[in-house]
C-alpha cells in the first residue's frame, strides 16, 4: 500500500513519517536548512505480515503544490495531517480538495502537536476537521491525536495503517504496464534510475519498455520494489527501475514522463474529460479558459473547451475538452487536477474520458452519447455502450490501448459482447452482432436493387457502395469487410465492380451486332490507331451517341480502355503497348525514351502517342521527366495481356487497380467507367473474418 501525506506547511508531516518509519524524508540541503519540505520524500515501513508500506511525503507550502500533486497521484491511502495548535489552514483545505478530486477514498487524519494544547482544544479542532471532511470521500475517516515529541498516539496510528494495508484491495495486475516517473537520477555503478508508482500491470527484469511521450526505448536492467530488489514490479508498488538503452540518461527523462509497455505509446494533446469545478471558485469557467493541467507527475498548459451549452459552474460537473500545449502519456480513467495559470489556487479536477477527442463536431448529441459510454466505470459495459451509439463501430485496438488492456482481456471482452471483429492491417474494428448482421443485409439488398435498376452495369463502385450503407465504415475497414464477404461467396469483385455472385453484364443482340461491326475497325492492323467515336459512326452509319454508349458499356465491362476522350483501345492492345514501352526502355542506355520513339514503334502519329503516354502517366506505369519517360516496373501488372490473347476475356487480379465510376480521364472529360485509380481493393488482409 502507498500512503501519501497531505496538509499545511509546518504541521508536522515529515516529523510524523520519521516517527513512524525512522526515515527523514527531507533529503535536500535546502530542506535541511529551511526546515520545510520542498520536494517529494520517500520512506518505507515493514508490516507484521511481511509486506512493506511505502510513504510519499509531500511539501505543504503553497508554492510547492505542483510537487505535492506529483506525489499524490497513485497513492492508495492518505495521511492528512492537521496541527492541533493551528487547526484547519489554507493548504489543509486545498490538499483535501486535491485528494478528493483524485478519487482517494481511504485515509486517516493525524491530529499532530497535541502536546501543545489542552483537551478542549483537541476536541474543538477534531470537530473542525470533521466539519471540513463532510461531503468528501474522507468524511468518515478516523481522527487520531498524535505527538512526535512525546510519542503519544504513534503506535495507534501505526497499527491503524497496518490494518488499512491488510484490508486494502490490491490493484489489478491484468492491465499493461505503466509507471509514472517522479524522480530520475544516476546511480554509480548502475546508470540511469527512475522511480515512481506502478499504475497498472507489471514489469520484469529484461523486458523492453518505452519512455512516453518522448518515445525512447529502454530495457529494464534491475528493479527495486518497495525498497527491496525483486525480479518483477507490480501495480500499486513504488518501484525504482534501472534503465538502459540508446538515448537513456538522467537528462533525457524528466518528472511527468511515463515508463510503459511499448504497445501503449500513443501521446495525446486533445482529451475529453469530466470536470468538477470546486465550489470555492469565484465564477464559472468560460470557453477557452487557460489552466495548468496536472496529470500523474506531469504539468502542462491547457485550454478548456466547454462541450455543453452552459459555463462550467462551481460545484458542478461539466463535460469539457482539454487542449494541451504539448502531448502527454495518459490512459482513459486517469484522474487530473486543474490549477490557475498563476499556480495560486486549485480550480477543479476529474477523470479523463476519451484520449482521441475530435476537434470538430465535439458538441453533438452523438458525441455526448459516446462520452457517456466512455465514462462508464466497467470497461466491458462501456464497450457495449459504444457499439450501440453512432458511428456504431469501435476501433478496438485503440480502445484497448487507451485503457491499458492486455490481449487476453480484449479477447474476453469481445467474446462476452458477441461482437463482430474486422481485422485491418494489424488493427481490429468491432461492430455489435445486430449492427453487423444489419449491415450485411443492407449491403446485399443495395447490390440487388442496383442490379435491377442498372442491368447493363457490371456492379457498384466500392466508394459509392460504402457511402450508401449504415453504419458508414472507414474505407479500409469496409474493404476488409468486403474481402470477408468474397471469401464466404456472398459477393463478388470483378475489376472495379462489386456485384452479387452470378450477376453478369451481357450485350443485347442489337449491341452484339453493332460490336461485331465496330471491332474490326479497332483491332488488327488498326489497333494502334483506332478511329474515334465520330469517325466510327460515320464509317458504319450508326448514330454517334449510340456508338459512344456502346463503347463505354464495353469499357465498364473491361473490354476497352478510353485512352482519351472518345478514343477507345482494346484491352489487349493496351497490354501490348505497355510491353512495347518496356522493350523500348530496355533498349535505351538510361532506360528513358521519348514520345517520338514510341510513335515510331507504334506507327500511329505523335498526337496519339502522346495521349497514350499521358494515359500511362496517370496510372503510374510511366514517369515523365521533361520530354522523356521511364517505366515503373512496380505497375506493369496493371495492364496484363488478356489470357489467350482474347480481348473478350477480362483478366483482372488482386494487383489490378480498381477504378471508380467517378474516375475521369482528364479535365472536362466524360467519366471513364473502366478506368483505374488508387482506390482499388488491396490484397486480402491476413486474419480478416467474414461477416
Amino acid at each position: 500500500m502507498i500512503i501519501g501525506t497531505a496538509g499545511h506547511i509546518d504541521h508536522g508531516k515529515t516529523s510524523l513519517v520519521r516517527a513512524l518509519t525512522g526515515v527523514d524524508t527531507d533529503r535536500l540541503k535546502e530542506e535541511k536548512a529551511r526546515g520545510i519540505s520542498i520536494d517529494l520524500g520517500f520512506a518505507y515501513m515493514p508490516a507484521p505480515d511481511g509486506t512493506t508500506l511505502g510513504f510519499v511525503d509531500v511539501p505543504g507550502h503553497e508554492r510547492f503544490v505542483h510537487n505535492m500533486l506529483a506525489g499524490a497521484t497513485g497513492i492508495d491511502f492518505v495521511l492528512l495531517v492537521v496541527a492541533a495548535d493551528d487547526g484547519i489552514m489554507q493548504q489543509t483545505r486545498e490538499h483535501l480538495a486535491i485528494i478528493d478530486l483524485l478519487g482517494v477514498e481511504r485515509g486517516v487524519i493525524a491530529l499532530t502537536k497535541v502536546d501543545l494544547v489542552d483537551t478542549s482544544r483537541r476536541s474543538g479542532v477534531a470537530s473542525e476537521v470533521a466539519a471540513v471532511l463532510a461531503g468528501t470521500r474522507l468524511e468518515n475517516s478516523a481522527i487520531l491525536p498524535v505527538s512526535t515529541l512525546t510519542g503519544e498516539g504513534i503506535e495507534e496510528l501505526r497499527e491503524c495503517l497496518f490494518c488499512a494495508a491488510r484490508t486494502s484491495e490490491k490493484r489489478t495486475s491484468l492491465g499493461r504496464f505503466r509507471l509514472s516517473v517522479d524522480r530520475c537520477f544516476t546511480l554509480a555503478g548502475a546508470g540511469t534510475v527512475v522511480t515512481g508508482t506502478v499504475l497498472s500491470g507489471s514489469v520484469a527484469v529484461g523486458e523492453s519498455v518505452m519512455i512516453s511521450p518522448k518515445g525512447l526505448r529502454a530495457r529494464v536492467r534491475s528493479i527495486h520494489a518497495q525498497n527491496r530488489p525483486v525480479d518483477r514490479g507490480w501495480a500499486g508498488e513504488r518501484c525504482a527501475l534501472n534503465l538502459s538503452g540508446e538515448g537513456i540518461s538522467k537528462d533525457a527523462i524528466v518528472r511527468g514522463d511515463v515508463v510503459l509497455d511499448p504497445e501503449l505509446h500513443a501521446p495525446t494533446s486533445r482529451i475529453d474529460a469530466l470536470l468538477r469545478v470546486l465550489l470555492s471558485e469565484p465564477r464559472p469557467l468560460a470557453q477557452w479558459t487557460p489552466v495548468r493541467l496536472h496529470h500523474g507527475a506531469a504539468e502542462v498548459g491547457a485550454r478548456i473547451v466547454l462541450l455543453g451549452d452552459e459555463p462550467a459552474r462551481p460545484g458542478a460537473e461539466s463535460l469539457v475538452q482539454l487542449v494541451l500545449e504539448k502531448p502527454i502519456a495518459a490512459a482513459t480513467g486517469d484522474r487530473f487536477i486543474l490549477r490557475d495559470t498563476t499556480a495560486q489556487r486549485t480550480i477543479g479536477g476529474g477523470g479523463l474520458l476519451d484520449l482521441r477527442a475530435p476537434a470538430r463536431r465535439r458538441r453533438t448529441q452523438e458525441r455526448h452519447a459516446q462520452l457517456r459510454a466512455h465514462a462508464m466505470i466497467d470497461v466491458e459495459e462501456g464497450f457495449r455502450a459504444l457499439l450501440g451509439c453512432a458511428p456504431y463501430y469501435v476501433d478496438l485496438s485503440s480502445f484497448a490501448r487507451d485503457r491499458a488492456l492486455t490481449a487476453k482481456a480484449v479477447d474476453e471482452m469481445a467474446a462476452n459482447s458477441n461482437a463482430v471483429m474486422i481485422d485491418v492491417q494489424g488493427s481490429v474494428f468491432a461492430l455489435s452482432a445486430d449492427n453487423g448482421a444489419a449491415l450485411k443485409r443492407s449491403l446485399l439488398a443495395t447490390l440487388q436493387i442496383f442490379h435491377t435498376d442498372n442491368p447493363d452495369f457490371p456492379g457498384m463502385g466500392l466508394e459509392r457502395l460504402r457511402l450508401e450503407l449504415e453504419p458508414r465504415l472507414p474505407a479500409p475497414v469496409f474493404r476488409s469487410l468486403l474481402h470477408g464477404l468474397v471469401r464466404s461467396q456472398q459477393v463478388a469483385i470483378d475489376g472495379a465492380w462489386i456485384h452479387l455472385p452470378g450477376h453478369k453484364v451481357k450485350l443485347t443482340p442489337q449491341d452484339e451486332h453493332i460490336w461485331d461491326e465496330i471491332r474490326p475497325l479497332i483491332s488488327g492492323s488498326y489497333r494502334f490507331r483506332p478511329p474515334r467515336v465520330r469517325d466510327i459512326a460515320g464509317i458504319k452509319l450508326v448514330p454517334e451517341p449510340e456508338v459512344r454508349r456502346l463503347l463505354r458499356l464495353l469499357g465498364r465491362m473491361g473490354k476497352l480502355y478510353e485512352i482519351a476522350h472518345d478514343h477507345f483501345f482494346l484491352r489487349g492492345t493496351v497490354a501490348e503497348i505497355v510491353e512495347i514501352a518496356v522493350d523500348l526502355a530496355a533498349r535505351m542506355p538510361n532506360g528513358q525514351f521519348t514520345a517520338a520513339q514510341l510513335r515510331d514503334r507504334l506507327d500511329n502519329g505523335r498526337k496519339v502517342a502522346i495521349q497514350i503516354l499521358e494515359f500511362l502517366d496517370r496510372h503510374g506505369v510511366t514517369f515523365r521527366h521533361g520530354d522523356v519517360r521511364r517505366v515503373n516496373k512496380h505497375r506493369l501488372d496493371l495492364f496484363k495481356r488478356p489470357q489467350a490473347d482474347d480481348d473478350d476475356q477480362v483478366a483482372g487480379g488482386e494487383s489490378s487497380l480498381v477504378g471508380r465510376p467517378d474516375f475521369k480521364s482528364g479535365r472536362g472529360r466524360e467519366p471513364v467507367f473502366g478506368g483505374f485509380d488508387s482506390h482499388s481493393l488491396p490484397p486480402q488482409p491476413k486474419g480478416a473474418q467474414p461477416l
